[in-house]
């Protein structure tokens, strides 16, 4: 074997190998998607029961919304005070699983009640 044959072929090994371990990528985002590991649906739920037995602290103005993805809970939408912002957070941080929680919440207090 010439060492032109040699280069060829470690190419041909090199790009093969590549294409390999592209199909697992591919193989796990296919299996996560955008919506990121399967567990996220999980905290997800936890998290909107756990805010949901709280109702009584949130109004009926105020819009909390939840997305995990890949264990971070992220936390959007906007409350009436921060000690309502605080307990989503710290709400949040107790589900199972949740590795992180990233609060987006605003604070949009009426002025008129």
């Amino acid at each position: 074997m010439t060492s032109l044959d040699s280069l060829g072929a470690l190419g041909f090994v090199a790009v093969f190998t590549g294409t390999l371990s592209g199909c697992a990528a591919l193989s796990e985002y296919r299996a996560c998607g955008y919506a990121g590991s399967p567990d996220d649906a999980k905290i997800t739920a936890q998290v909107d029961t756990l805010l949901s037995k709280q109702r009584n602290l949130l109004l009926a103005d105020d819009q909390v919304y939840v997305q995990t993805i890949d264990g971070i809970v992220y936390l959007t939408g906007h409350v009436t005070t921060d000690m309502q912002r605080d307990k989503a957070e710290l709400l949040a941080r107790e589900a199972p699983g949740a590795s992180r929680v990233v609060d987006t919440l605003t604070v949009t207090a009426d002025a008129g009640r």
